[in-house]
């Protein structure tokens, strides 16, 4: 059975180690506060201006002045700050962020990403993503593995303006987890349920099928 977006978040968030800095990009990657363990300190960074995010706050909790780069009511941990947009992006600019997780529209083989825009659609702006990608040494992506007509989101090469070119090292999909090398995708996990075969058929870019591929253990 495919995951669904609260899955892929707690797949991605046994990626988190002790002692990181980690950068939540908006939609899926916001979900991945929720599922860290316990037993580790890992310190969320938002672009807007806040270090040390905790999960997202119960109904009736929330505070509308703490929120994160989607505008979203967040909790913070003891200890969290708040500072203004440049010195956020001075961290991000000057790699003290040790893992970027990100959503994105397309991903090509190589490791490029496409997440900023849809030509014909208005949009505020590219946002910190193309920073994020410029700056980080280790980018995952948690994406839907196809779009809403079933099309693959995985590609050859993106049709959509491009992000950050040959970045990416890792995406989590509803379907699976890849692991992107110099000669393409490179399937490691199926979501359980999911068949080797539905996610070749899923999957437009070089995809490489090791002999065992193992479920997700989630």
């Amino acid at each position: 059975m495919a995951l669904d977006k609260n899955g892929i978040a707690k797949r991605i968030a046994q990626e988190v180690n002790d002692g990181y800095y980690v950068n939540l990009g908006i939609g899926i990657p916001t979900l991945v506060a929720n599922y860290v363990r316990d037993d580790i300190s890992v310190e969320f960074q938002s672009e807007n201006g806040v270090l040390g995010m905790g999960p997202f706050p119960f109904e009736g909790e929330e505070d509308p002045d703490i929120i994160n780069a989607g505008k979203q009511t967040i909790t913070t941990l003891p200890g969290a700050s708040f500072f203004d947009s440049a010195m956020s992006f001075s961290m991000i600019r000057g790699k003290h962020v040790h893992l970027t997780i990100l959503g994105a529209m397309e991903v090509a083989e190589n490791g490029d990403i496409a997440n900023w825009k849809i030509p014909g659609k208005m949009v505020k702006g590219m946002g910190g993503a193309m920073d994020l990608v410029a700056s980080a040494e280790n980018i995952i992506v948690a994406m839907m593995h196809t779009n809403k007509r079933g099309e693959s989101k995985l590609l050859e090469r993106c049709s959509l303006p491009i992000t950050g070119v040959g970045c990416v090292k890792k995406v989590v999909t509803n379907l699976a987890v890849l692991d992107i090398t110099s000669d393409g995708f490179v399937l490691r996990e199926r979501a359980p349920g999911v068949s080797v075969e539905e996610i070749v058929n899923a999957t437009a870019g070089k995809l490489h099928v090791p002999d065992t591929v193992p479920e997700m253990n989630i």
